[in-house]
């Protein structure tokens, strides 16, 4: 016999797939939920976390736990490869929010950034939405002499502080990505409201210019849910002229 869990959760996932429960609805409480099936209540919090990896239920705190809206699923185009159509369509339909913090390099940013510590840094912290919904995160470094002096500490505007960015930098010579699959810690739960059983796409992308220089370095949490990656090589042939 299946865990009681399995149970309630495929109990739930066809009243979700049916209609029944309809998209951005407030799911029961779990103390009514936990004595509809006769469980105890962690029991049924087990089962509201199969949802939540799953990404059908999202837990709100202080709110309850509501079915998720489908959310649009993105591809991550690597290799510097500019996104084709239908990837840029889908980012475009997100609102990004970025909040601008200056501070100095310790830890693994040292590394990273190829810096001593305490060098002055620019943290750009960019949230996408997608309506009310947290859809992906991303941390960007930059030297503090390459940051933009005219972005506010809060802006909802990407596009523009993305452009001021890519006019501030020296050309790129060199742009290493390592992607890696994991859970998500605390804070990442929270801030994408997802369930810590929900693998994520964690990349980590550096920037250098043609003296060696690091000129960015951006670390990407996108929930597996809703995100894809892609990397593309294209294979350079030789032809070879034949002798007449």
């Amino acid at each position: 016999m299946a865990p009681r869990r399995h149970v309630i959760a495929d109990d739930l996932r066809k009243q979700i797939s049916t209609g029944r429960i309809k998209a951005g609805e407030r799911l029961p409480s779990e103390a009514q939920l936990a004595s509809h099936y006769a469980v105890s209540t962690p029991t049924l919090r087990n089962a509201l976390a199969v949802l939540q990896s799953e990404g059908l239920v999202e837990k709100i705190h202080g709110k309850g736990n509501f079915v998720r809206h489908p959310l649009r699923r993105i591809t991550y185009v690597g290799g510097g490869r500019t996104p084709d159509a239908q990837t840029a369509a889908a980012e475009a339909a997100l609102r990004i929010s970025v909040r601008t913090t200056n501070l100095r390099a310790r830890g693994h940013l040292t590394a990273l950034l190829r810096v001593s510590a305490r060098s002055p840094l620019t943290e750009f912290l960019c949230l996408s939405h997608e309506g009310k919904s947290p859809h992906s995160l991303a941390r960007i470094y930059i030297p503090r002499d390459l940051a933009p002096a005219d972005v506010p500490g809060k802006s909802l505007w990407y596009e523009g502080v993305e452009a001021r960015l890519t006019e501030l930098r020296p050309p790129l010579a060199e742009v290493r990505e390592k992607v890696s699959a994991r859970f998500p810690t605390p804070e990442e739960t929270a801030t994408l409201r997802i369930s810590s059983a929900l693998p994520v796409l964690a990349i980590t992308r550096v920037a250098a210019d043609t003296t060696g220089r690091v000129v960015e370095a951006a670390l990407l949490v996108l929930p597996s849910d809703r995100a894809d990656a892609v990397f593309t090589n294209h294979m350079m042939t030789e032809e070879r002229g034949t002798e007449g």
